[in-house]
């Protein structure tokens, strides 16, 4: 099985995630000259980001992502991208100019057919940070949801079990590809999926094949 890193709570999961995202992004931008990086929304992952903008990363050769998004009007508060905005790019004018939001506002459709076209343009994505829901969802790529089996690089999502049920989604083809991928899942209500996949049910978050886990201890040891 992939590499668990498994970390006594979700503070110390987002410091260490931070750490080996912003080492990742480095060592690529010193040998490719850029990096493109697709984010996750969530809130460990949003902690992690936080940690992530104190780091003295090479903005200007960095492009960030939403790996989905919620179809909900520019600028809502449950839209990934203002997650993103709020944690990652508090106070960083120039960093904002490589961040490209998923234009959900747009709808399923239209949406993810202009996000493909910027995604598509990329010679490829070199780190995915990706939550997972209780699930084992991920993105919005949810379990037996039709958007799973979509092979174009960006997928419309349709009757997510959750609100919204439209979403945007990077399509699981995109999050494979990836140079690497790092899941980030914290929290008892966690351990169920985790359990199932360390058993080898596939889930639409294992399907992605991470190479790196960063756990924590109560999302990896039930009862614990």
């Amino acid at each position: 099985m992939t590499n668990f890193k498994v970390l006594a709570d979700a503070e110390a999961v987002a410091r260490e995630a931070a750490a080996y995202i912003f080492n990742q992004i480095k060592n690529c931008v010193d040998m490719k000259g850029e990096c493109h990086v697709v984010l996750p929304g969530g809130t460990t992952p949003a902690r992690c980001l936080e940690l992530l903008a104190d780091m003295p990363l090479p903005w200007k050769h960095v492009h960030w992502y939403p790996g989905d998004e919620r179809c909900y009007p520019a600028g809502h508060a449950e839209r990934n991208d203002t997650m993103i905005l709020n944690k990652l790019f508090h106070g960083r004018k120039d960093g904002t100019v490589n961040f490209h939001p998923i234009p959900a506002e747009l709808g399923p459709e239209l949406g993810a057919e202009r996000f493909a076209e910027r995604i598509n343009a990329t010679a490829g994505i070199d780190i995915v940070v990706l939550g997972m829901g209780e699930d084992g969802h991920t993105a919005s790529l949810f379990p037996e949801n039709p958007a799973l089996n979509d092979s174009s690089s960006v997928v419309p999502v349709y009757n997510a079990p959750k609100p919204p049920t439209e979403r945007i989604s990077l399509s699981l083809a995109t999050l494979k590809n990836a140079e690497i991928c790092i899941v980030i899942a914290t929290g008892a209500n966690k351990s169920e999926a985790l359990v199932n996949i360390r058993n080898g049910l596939s889930l639409p978050v294992s399907m992605v094949d991470p190479d790196v886990w960063f756990v924590d201890r109560a999302a990896y040891e039930p009862g614990h």
